[in-house]
């Protein structure tokens, strides 16, 4: 599934090609994603494409009309295209620009979403975000106050949209290990410069993984076709039984909130 990093590298490729060009239309094939696309979503036509934001892990175009919000979900993929093929069963959502480009929007399993939000409106699925990970707002102070008597796993805790965002799996187990805390910790038992270490490797986690272009596990390529390369980097996730990096034990696996989690027992406590 596209997380944060891959989402805002897809926010950085789509937006040389977008910002500040007119929509000439929007070809919906497939409405039923994992919500159905609003009819709304048609008044992007004729509209001048003003920004191109990321939020958590939605993607929002806006337009004097109105906002589309768009998500990845588990396996849908961004191409801007100069020359168009014919598209496939998967491409369900085409952006066509005046200038003749095409932002296609391809998602096999159909768990993304194309919603639509009025001016001056906020869209329920934004409305109880946390700070971006990313900006000064997302600080160990922060982090500490929404923590205070919350016995859930640390783990769990730092996933949680509503204390931060974008924060997945894979990012979530390996900030864990940069910072050395075992990640069935209960976040209230954090302490000060334990949350002032998290909030620094989740930080550096992210924007290495930026910079790299993303992680390409199964689903993920860039908008220019090429994958990321932050794969070759994961410490933990991913790496059961094997070696860890630092200290020579077998990474471990375990279920927490029904997600994998990968962790060495000897560097994090």
């Amino acid at each position: 599934m596209p997380e944060l990093p891959e989402v805002e590298v897809s926010r950085l490729g789509i937006s040389p090609h977008l910002l500040d060009q007119t929509i000439s239309e929007i070809v919906v094939r497939q409405r039923q994603l994992r919500w159905l696309i609003p009819e709304e979503i048609h008044q992007l036509h004729g509209q001048p494409i003003t920004a191109i934001r990321r939020r958590a892990k939605y993607l929002l175009i806006e337009t004097p009309k109105g906002v589309a919000i768009v998500h990845l979900g588990m396996s849908g993929s961004l191409r801007v295209l100069d020359d168009p093929p014919a598209p496939d069963k998967h491409d369900h959502v085409d952006l066509v620009l005046k200038n003749g480009k095409v932002m296609r929007y391809n998602d096999p399993r159909r768990f993304g979403a194309w919603l639509w939000c009025a001016p001056g409106e906020s869209h329920e699925l934004l409305e109880h975000c946390g700070p971006e990970p990313l900006t000064d707002a997302f600080s160990a102070d922060w982090m500490m106050e929404r923590a205070q008597n919350k016995r859930v796993a640390i783990k769990t805790f730092i996933m949680n949209n509503a204390n931060v965002v974008g924060v997945g799996n894979i990012y979530a187990c390996e900030s864990l290990f940069s910072a050395a805390i075992h990640p069935t910790t209960p976040a209230c038992k954090i302490s000060k410069p334990q949350w002032q270490q998290l909030v620094t490797d989740i930080k550096q986690v992210l924007a290495q993984a930026i910079a790299q272009g993303g992680t390409t596990l199964k689903d993920f390529s860039q908008t220019d076709g090429k994958p990321g390369y932050f794969a070759q980097e994961l410490q933990v996730y991913g790496r059961a039984k094997e070696a860890c990096h630092v200290c020579g034990e077998p990474i471990q696996q375990m279920k927490i909130g029904q997600r994998n989690t990968f962790f060495c027992a000897h560097c994090q406590r």
